[in-house]
């Protein structure tokens, strides 16, 4: 499911950087945890189609993509989103 998940992140943010990582392990026990499954979702994205939206919006962008992989049984998600320059300022730092 993580690479289907990034698979159609990147296909819809042509993203500048994207890293997901699988937090499911981290919460074994805890509400919405299903052992073996991908239940809990971090994820960093930069992408110029978050130019001028504020950090709600693109959220709400991430969570409308993956609306699919929520109903399925992806409980959380925790994120980070950047715009492309935005990402540019934080690696040059």
């Amino acid at each position: 499911m993580l690479e289907d998940i990034q698979k159609k992140l990147e296909k819809a943010l042509d993203p500048n950087f994207i890293q997901l990582r699988d937090d499911s392990g981290k919460h074994a026990g805890h509400a919405g945890w299903r052992e073996g499954e991908l239940t809990h979702l971090h994820i960093v994205v930069a992408s110029k189609k978050f130019e001028g939206l504020s950090k709600v919006k693109r959220h709400q962008h991430i969570y409308k993509l993956l609306a699919e992989e929520i109903e399925a049984g992806l409980h959380a998600v925790s994120m980070k989103v950047y715009s492309a320059e935005e990402i540019l300022e934080f690696k040059s730092k």
